[in-house]
């Protein structure tokens, strides 16, 4: 969460931690907390009932949902109570990814394999043998690329690329796309079979504007949780934002009111939060105003500042328990997303050896 409120960007990430909300957040809510899910929606709370039921199993499941919608956060919580939460959940941004090193990132290569592989890598397959494999943006999956999953989803088997030998690996898969793959089906855009078989257990994910009764509650535990970041205390979301934030559509759903969460609190002097309504905006084209882009501007190099800062604490690593991600209280995915985005160089804050 925090102030690093995208989960995707970087394309892959091993995740074997655990997402708790603060201390003292109050417990008052239907749902246990310990996923880091939090929710009073009948809608959600009912995804949640069905998360505990599959979640023992192996079967395959689809999560969709617009963006913004937690589907991440969801295939983490069925990870942490399935049989294969003492190993790993692998994580892979197909979004992120271009075309022709998909076949890499999923199955690994062998030296020379093509021009650039200049040693063996391993692929996410094999990475999460044992465990779990999140494929987020299943939907932007090119046709070649789908038929090579099917045979490594359905037998289990795969080969890395540049090898001729043939691999096997145990892993529970879990995907999730914003898009409506049932119509990409019947466009041709993605191939049937592979299709039934992601989508053995189907779990959607509401809208924010489908779940009000939430907003309340998730502005508060946002602020609750930002408090640790900024580094100062906040008594509430002030009575008149409280209302505009439950009125206002959230295009970019549960993302996009955390955002502007972290963007009033970063703003706000005052001991009681105060939402300016012009940070609760849709999607802006290229008219945006010059005032707008300044404010953002200014958001941004804050931001910045303090992934610096953690980085600096953290001798400039990423990852584990003393790492910058952990300081910061993000998944370490979405903590390297923000540094390529800030184009920051990791290794000018390593210690140097004489």
């Amino acid at each position: 969460m925090s102030i690093l409120a995208e989960t995707t960007g970087l394309d892959h990430d091993v995740v074997m931690t655990d997402s708790r909300p603060p201390a003292d957040f109050p417990s008052h809510t239907p749902w246990a907390h310990s996923d880091g899910i939090v929710s009073q929606s009948p809608a959600l709370l009912d995804a949640l009932e069905r998360v505990k039921r599959v979640a023992p199993t192996n079967a395959t499941v689809l999560i969709t949902g617009e963006t913004g919608t937690g589907k991440e956060l969801m295939a983490r919580a069925i990870h942490r109570r399935s049989r294969r939460a003492n190993r790993p959940m692998v994580t892979v941004s197909l979004a992120a990814i271009p075309d022709p090193l998909v076949a890499s990132e999923l199955f690994g290569h062998e030296h020379g394999a093509f021009t650039g592989a200049i040693q063996r890598r391993i692929g996410r397959f094999e990475t999460a043998d044992r465990g779990t494999l999140f494929l987020d943006e299943i939907g932007e999956l090119s046709i070649d690329m789908q038929v090579s999953l099917l045979r490594a989803v359905q037998e289990g088997e795969f080969e890395r690329l540049g090898a001729s030998q043939t691999r096997h690996a145990d892993v529970r898969i879990i995907t999730a796309t914003n898009r409506d793959l049932e119509s990409q089906v019947e466009d041709g855009g993605f191939r049937a079979d592979l299709f039934y078989r992601l989508s053995v257990f189907p779990l959607h994910l509401p809208p924010l504007r489908e779940r009000r009764e939430d907003i309340p509650v998730l502005a508060e535990y946002f602020l609750c949780r930002l408090q640790k970041v900024l580094g100062r205390r906040f008594d509430g979301v002030e009575a008149a934002s409280m209302e505009r934030l439950k009125a206002f559509d959230w295009p970019g759903n549960i993302r996009q009111l955390e955002n502007v969460i972290e963007h009033a609190a970063i703003l706000c002097d005052e001991p009681v939060l105060h939402v300016p309504g012009a940070l609760m905006t849709r999607a802006r084209g290229p008219a945006a105003t010059s005032a707008g882009s300044r404010l953002a501007q200014t958001l941004h190099h804050s931001e910045q500042q303090l992934i610096e800062q953690a980085l600096v604490d953290a001798n400039g690593r990423v990852a584990g328990f003393r790492g910058a991600a952990a300081r910061l209280d993000v998944p370490p995915s979405t903590l390297e997303s923000k540094i390529r985005r800030y184009r920051i160089d990791k290794l000018r804050f390593r210690p140097r050896h004489n």
